[in-house]
């Protein structure tokens, strides 16, 4: 079952990531995590980069506002978004888990 924690205002979810994919989308549920398909490489952080960059188009948030918390090198990572706790982000946070609720 898909989970998106809360903690100090952040969203913090996890992904499994499948690398040099033909394209960018998420594909499903694997476990816990949100199935990631990314095109670029496991080599260098290209697949984080790739990660971030994805994350942030899809939820209307900077490249800055994400980050991969944990699982730096392998394909199960947690992602956090950085909301903080002013009035204007729940806004955003509701949002945020309206879409990704969506893919479970």
């Amino acid at each position: 079952m898909f989970l998106i924690e809360e903690k100090k205002g952040d969203l913090l979810f996890r992904i499994f990531v499948q690398p040099k994919s033909s394209k960018n989308v998420i594909s499903g549920i694997h476990g816990d995590a949100l199935k990631v398909k990314i095109t670029a490489p496991p080599v260098d952080g290209a697949a984080n980069a790739m990660c971030i960059k994805f994350f942030s188009k899809l939820l209307g948030v900077s490249k800055s506002s994400l980050e991969i918390a944990s699982g730096q090198s392998g394909r199960n990572k947690r992602v956090r978004v950085i909301l903080g706790e002013s009035p204007g982000e729940a806004e955003k946070r509701a949002a945020i888990r309206a879409l990704l609720g969506g893919y479970t």
